[in-house]
């Protein structure tokens, strides 16, 4: 197919996909649309978990390759301009997922016009990914091992990339993440006899600066808290104090010394202060982390491949990295920032992307 006509079905599907955006892991309209486009495949296509879509192509080997792409919006009023803009009311594909369900449809024609390939394909269109995260009950389900998946790639619209260039890096990537929440609990009495009570605020604040303290030390981490809450008037010593913040770094031993240090400072104002601190956490999304030797394979087949910066923005394509080996790809848009009512890109970027794609696919290495 020349790159006109493939540039056609890209902007076709990623437009009609941009009009419908659904959000979490409830799709029925994004799911109805890839089913179309893939029913006329030579592919088994199934769902093996709520409004998940999954395309498998059978060339008879014994490994599969799998690329994943996100389906999910954002709850974002779009304010693009564009005549094909969302027709749902709140909600926008402000993230660049219908771009990449436009290339993984694109490879699904490409994969279905090939007469042999050194890998079976297995195409992932995953939801929930910016909420709940749908790649972790994905793989519950058992796909990847069902199917042999060797190896797994994903591609992701980034603007702080200049347009069509491609990125990534070995090892970690992508931050871990959790949402952190420190209650702190005192007991509350007159500003005049302050010394009787137990001062929630003041806990606050001497945690607060010993965390700070402690993430300094550290390298290649985030450790920041946005929200405090603490008290009820002036004139009372506070009983309650509320920090709300995010831990965000690239191993999960970093992560769990980090967040040990802060039980331990937990334990020593609480001492200090007669307060008693609780310190909670999510368990978010782990750090997306490239493996080298796949990495490695690769890059012959990507000359023009660049090394990408960490971020400290999470992904949940490490929960296929932790079953088997994966790398993440950064697609440059070079335009508007991702989350953004304004949020588009040229879409003959797409046309890199789904380049990239194919040249995966065909890839004859043993890792």
């Amino acid at each position: 197919m020349r790159d006109e006509e493939l540039l056609k079905q890209l902007t076709a599907d990623r437009r009609a996909l941009h009009r419908i955006p659904e959000t979490d892991a409830s799709l029925p309209e994004t799911a109805a649309y890839l089913r179309r486009r893939l029913a006329v495949l030579p592919c088994a296509v199934f769902s093996p978990w709520e409004s998940a879509v999954c395309a498998w192509f059978d060339f008879g080997k014994s490994e599969t390759v799998a690329f994943r792409s996100d389906m999910d919006a954002l709850p974002v009023c779009e304010r693009s301009g564009l005549p094909f803009a969302s027709t749902h009311e709140g909600r926008m594909h402000a993230c660049g997922h219908d771009g990449h369900m436009a290339m993984l449809l694109s490879l699904a024609d490409f994969v279905a016009a090939q007469q042999a390939l050194p890998r079976n394909v297995l195409l992932i269109f995953e939801p929930a990914e910016e909420t709940t995260g749908g790649a972790e009950p994905i793989c519950k389900t058992g796909i990847l091992e069902q199917y042999r998946v060797s190896r797994i790639f994903g591609l992701h619209l980034w603007p702080e990339l200049p347009k069509d260039a491609v990125a990534t890096r070995p090892g970690g990537m992508m931050a871990r993440s959790a949402q952190l929440c420190v209650e702190i609990t005192g007991k509350s009495v007159h500003l005049a006899h302050w010394r009787e009570g137990a001062d929630a605020l003041w806990a606050a604040a001497l945690f607060l600066q010993r965390v700070y303290a402690l993430a300094e030390r550290e390298q290649t981490c985030l450790l920041r808290f946005g929200c405090c809450t603490s008290g009820t008037v002036n004139n009372a010593v506070s009983d309650r104090s509320r920090l709300e913040g995010s831990l965000r770094c690239f191993s999960d031993g970093q992560f769990d010394r980090l967040f040990g240090g802060m039980e331990r400072i937990a334990r020593d104002v609480a001492a200090e202060t007669g307060c008693a601190l609780h310190v909670g956490r999510s368990d978010g999304y782990r750090a997306v982390t490239n493996d080298a030797a796949l990495l490695d394979a690769v890059r012959p087949a990507v000359p023009e491949l660049r090394e990408a910066p960490a971020t400290y923005i999470t992904e949940d394509f490490s929960a296929y990295q932790r079953r088997v080996p994966g790398v993440f790809f950064l697609l440059g848009t070079g335009g508007e920032a991702l989350h953004s009512p304004q949020f588009t890109f040229d879409e003959s970027v797409l046309l890199t992307g789904a380049a990239l794609l194919r040249r995966l696919a065909v890839l004859g290495d043993a890792v």
